[in-house]
């Protein structure tokens, strides 16, 4: 256990939230960067004993600010609101707060196959972001995440009508992660650093196909649920498209069973124990 509190950065947001869950779980102190503290996202964290933060992820010296005194930091950067390049400028400005602050240890959440060359516009600006880390002075570690499982959540409203839309083959099996074993993974590296720093650990914790991840959907909500296979020239975001590409082509490379052997202590939630709980609230 850690004395100083760690930083989670966009503690608010899908990761943060996750990892500032964990963390809480494990009566670790915390410290949150949010955008705005009067959020009631933000206002439930400071009713949790969070010390929440105001800052930016593109503002060293709010990001300088927060990292003070901190054990360690969860550092997450998205190209998804402002695009590829201010994702690496919030890199940028990360690794300097972090290397100003000379903060002990930064877990960065980047996404696998980030180091394999896929073409893919956010792995390649996470790509940039991890050489620069790992060329600084910082101590670090890097997760990458694969697929989240909650990502199909954004066609809810097909999956509620039985239909399952996905650009890949029925048989084509697709590594993915539960959001909250990220969390348990990341809290696990914040709070025993010495285990971890310099190396890049990439995370999945189940590969269903599209027909079986269709067959648990279909299990949860207690009808039929079928994949629809979708083409890839019908995918019109080129980053999207670039993707499912890359997830048709060499894909996710994660050795799923000697992750688990080697972190037993994580959960490492199935698919379909996933859709049984989220799909059953949901329903």
């Amino acid at each position: 256990m850690v004395d100083e509190p760690v930083l989670v950065l966009a503690a608010t947001g899908g990761q943060g939230r996750v990892v500032t869950d964990a963390l809480l779980a494990r009566g670790t102190r915390i410290r949150a960067l949010v955008r705005d503290p009067a959020r009631s996202a933000a206002r439930q964290l400071a009713d949790q004993g969070v010390d929440v933060v105001a800052g930016s992820l593109s503002d060293p010296g709010s990001l300088a600010a927060a990292m003070k005194g901190v054990a360690g930091v969860f550092a997450f950067t998205t190209p998804f609101e402002a695009g590829i390049e201010a994702e690496v400028e919030q890199g940028r400005a990360i690794l300097a707060a972090a290397a100003r602050e000379r903060v002990a240890h930064l877990v960065f959440s980047s996404v696998a196959g980030a180091d394999q060359g896929s073409g893919v516009p956010h792995f390649e600006s996470k790509a940039r972001i991890e050489a620069e880390l790992a060329a600084g002075d910082v101590p670090y570690t890097i997760l990458g995440p694969t697929y989240f499982f909650d990502n199909a959540l954004g066609g809810a409203r097909r999956i509620l009508d039985g239909v399952l839309d996905l650009p890949l083959p029925p048989d084509r099996p697709l590594q993915q992660l539960a959001r909250p074993d990220l969390g348990a993974f990341a809290a696990e590296v914040l709070l025993d650093p010495a285990r971890y720093v310099g190396q890049r650990i990439e995370l999945a914790g189940d590969a269903p196909t599209p027909t079986q991840m269709a067959a648990a959907l279909g299990a949860a909500l207690g009808r039929e649920v079928r994949h629809e296979y979708v083409p890839l020239a019908a995918i019109g975001n080129p980053d999207m498209h670039a993707m499912w590409t890359f997830l048709n082509g060499t894909g996710y490379r994660v050795d799923i069973p000697a992750l688990r052997a080697a972190h037993p202590e994580i959960p490492w939630t199935d698919f379909a124990d996933w859709a049984r709980h989220t799909w059953a609230i949901a329903d």
